[in-house]
């Protein structure tokens, strides 16, 4: 028999985390199956990579994961090396035997993880015989024309043989698989069928169906139970992979998902409810310097003022210090992303500031990228001119400085007429010929492919946000991923979302939503909806989120256009927030990232652990039962200070950014109080079984 150990876990701040039984990881096996081990194909990855650290350091040397072999990513992320785990490396020469090819190493991301890697394509000659197998196992015939599901059946069949060898060789170690996704889910399935002796766990982060639903602009979450699943996922030519991912969900033992709002999507869809709700966690790395996030954050916007100047050459008469930078990014899902509700709410915006004749101007970055050919040239050219004139300014600036040098060593003050000549003169007319330009600041960066149906496109043609000189709010198209090698905009995501005021992603179908949460532990403010996890999230543990920087749009109980109202009203709030409030703010929301670092909610993983063992292993696990990790009564506080909203307090039309407020503000602001409270919030002791008295809110309810 074996028994867990009591533990008391305590996360970052000295956040309590729950009593419960410490897992034996030293007599247990763990290993987590994802197609985007090494690989990134979208969001999974990151949730893997960030979480590796924590758990490695708890596991040690009995954690794995398993994912696809790629060359490219073994080459540059993984260092070869061989198994120390006996069972492990019994089970890769077992596989090698039969000419499968089994890769093993670590993984060179924070916690240096093992990885076992398959490579694909060398066992494709089973894919015939296992298609028998799975059809035995659970009745679901793939399609020879679907390539990545039949790559998915090779990737799983092959997890279901090593995970079999590993048993075979695991001498009284017990195993814990934990399977990411419809694409790892035909291990699950396999592996079950076999009867191996594993506790397994299947995490959906998005269901199948449910992002095709919401990309044909379908009410999603108000017609939930009224959907026919196999009729919608066969119009789809997707009901085998609906099949294999329904088929994972039922077979596992813990079925988990990251969010309230996908638990609800999920139980409709695969027809189970889940088991434990898994949020999304990221690495947090506090500055020793209590402020040094707001130093980043002006080093990073002098960068992207640099790129504004060039791309805007020739029609710069806006003030870059009163002009605030926006953005959303992601993949290019025009509905799904929110992408669509947001140039319309931009549309509004640039109506009210130019109504109230602001001098605020708002730039907006859309990050998403799409199928192009190349840089625009009109675009490098404005970079080349902006280049060419800093060079003329850098050069005449020394000339001038060894005139006023001389003049001042023989104790003239130099005449501008001595210090100026013709040839500078000219040379500076020039200049200023050289920035004229007849053609408006070009809306995208880069030429796109087909421009002509392309859906950002169209409709900042139908809103008409051509970047006009009397627009106050300009849009740029970047449709690629940001990297510092570009010859445009050289800087990675990271800096350039620091350097930025403001994240917005009013997304209509986003089970967590990693961007807010990224910007949140970067310290900027972010626009999210209450039908994305990280929204639902933060809803349930901050009473008031605008105050902390995080706007909430509600998208599930208002009608489309009610929606955009309220998120064109946050847009212009937040352009009528002085420069010190939104110094404030970006405290505020910094403050909020001890809520998002793996050390906290890497609780949530834990229980589940604890479950899967419960129930695969009952006779042999006798950990006490323990409920899910609840946050009642966790929440903090509005701050007493700084109205939470500008509109509370400010005039009606926007004041310029460089305006610092006086008077009675600032004297209720103290931002080391104000912190403190915050630390001691999070301390709160969290409860559990605890159903507050009431009625029940719904998940994702809009609180006003």
């Amino acid at each position: 028999m074996l028994r867990g150990r009591s533990l008391s876990v305590t996360s970052l701040s000295g956040l309590p985390v729950w009593e419960a039984e410490r897992l034996p990881v030293e007599d247990l096996l763990l290993f987590e199956v994802s197609w985007e081990v090494t690989n990134k194909v979208g969001g999974i990855y990151t949730v893997i990579q960030t979480k590796a650290k924590t758990t490695a350091d708890e596991w040690g040397e009995n954690y794995f994961l398993i994912g696809p072999y790629f060359e490219h990513n073994m080459k540059t992320q993984v260092e070869q090396c061989e198994p120390i785990n006996d069972a492990v490396r019994r089970a890769m020469d077992a596989m090698n035997k039969h000419g499968c090819q089994v890769y093993f190493g670590r993984w060179l991301i924070e916690g240096s993880p093992y990885v076992v890697l398959f490579d694909i394509s060398s066992s494709a000659w089973n894919l015939d015989r296992w298609k028998g197998d799975f059809w035995e196992a659970c009745g679901v015939g793939i399609p020879h024309h679907d390539r990545e599901a039949n790559d998915m059946l090779i990737f799983g069949s092959l997890t279901a043989w090593f995970l079999k060898e590993v048993t075979d060789h695991a001498d009284g170690k017990h195993v814990i698989a934990q399977f990411h996704e419809w694409q790892a889910g035909t291990g699950l399935v396999l592996s079950r069928a076999r009867k191996l002796p594993i506790a397994t766990i299947f995490t959906t982060h998005a269901t199948l169906l449910g992002r095709y639903l919401c990309a044909a602009n379908i009410d999603f979450y108000n017609q939930l139970d009224k959907f026919d699943i196999d009729k919608e996922a066969g119009e789809r030519q997707i009901y085998h992979r609906y099949c294999m991912e329904r088929a994972s969900v039922h077979c596992t033992h813990v079925f988990t998902t990251v969010s309230e709002i996908t638990a609800i999507e999920a139980e409709h869809m695969l027809k189970r409810k889940p088991d434990v709700v898994t949020p999304n966690g990221l690495n947090v790395k506090k500055f020793s310097a209590v402020h040094e996030f707001q130093n980043l954050h002006a080093m990073y916007k002098a960068r992207i003022q640099d790129f504004v100047r060039g791309h805007f050459y020739g029609h710069l008469d806006f003030d870059l210090e009163k002009t605030l930078f926006l953005f959303i990014a992601g993949r290019y899902e025009f509905s799904n992303k929110g992408a669509d509700i947001f140039l319309e709410s931009l549309s509004r915006l640039n109506f009210l500031l130019r109504m109230h004749k602001s001098n605020v101007t708002v730039v907006v970055f859309f990050i998403m990228p799409a199928k192009t050919n190349n840089f625009n040239v009109e675009t490098l050219k404005g970079q080349a001119v902006r280049k060419q004139l800093w060079d003329t300014v850098h050069s005449m600036k020394e000339k001038f400085g060894k005139k006023l040098y001389d003049g001042l060593l023989r104790g003239e003050i130099p005449d501008m007429n001595s210090i100026l000549d013709r040839d500078d003169i000219t040379i500076m007319k020039r200049a200023i010929f050289s920035t004229q330009r007849q053609s408006l600041p070009p809306v995208t960066t880069h030429n796109m492919i087909d421009d002509s149906t392309d859906p950002i496109l169209s409709t900042i043609r139908r809103i008409g946000l051509f970047n006009n000189r009397a627009d106050r709010v300009k849009v740029i198209l970047h449709p690629e991923f940001l990297s510092s090698t570009s010859p445009l905009l050289p800087m990675d995501y990271e800096e350039f979302v620091r350097g930025c005021h403001l994240g917005v992603f009013p997304s209509y179908y986003e089970p967590w939503g990693y961007t807010p949460a990224e910007c949140t532990v970067m310290g900027i403010p972010s626009v999210t909806t209450n039908l994305s996890g990280f929204g639902c999230f933060m809803q349930e543990h901050v009473a008031d989120p605008t105050a902390y920087g995080i706007y909430i749009v509600d998208r599930r109980f208002r009608s489309p256009d009610d929606s955009c109202n309220q998120l064109t009203q946050f847009l212009y709030g937040f352009c009528k927030q002085s420069r010190r409030q939104r110094i404030i703010q970006r405290n505020r929301t910094e403050r909020l990232s001890d809520l998002l670092d793996w050390r906290y909610l890497g609780r949530y993983y834990q229980h589940a652990r604890h479950l899967t063992l419960s129930r695969a292993f009952p006779d042999k696990f006798h950990l006490e039962p323990i409920s899910p990790p609840t946050t009642d009564g966790f929440r903090y506080p509005r701050p007493s200070s700084v109205p939470p909203s500008p509109s509370g307090s400010q005039t009606s039309s926007p004041q310029s950014s460089d305006v610092e407020d006086e008077g009675d503000e600032d004297e209720r602001y103290d931002e080391e109080e104000e912190a403190e409270r915050d630390r001691l919030n999070i301390k709160s002791p969290f409860s559990l079984n605890h159903v507050p008295k009431g009625k029940k809110k719904l998940h994702g309810e809009y609180k006003s």
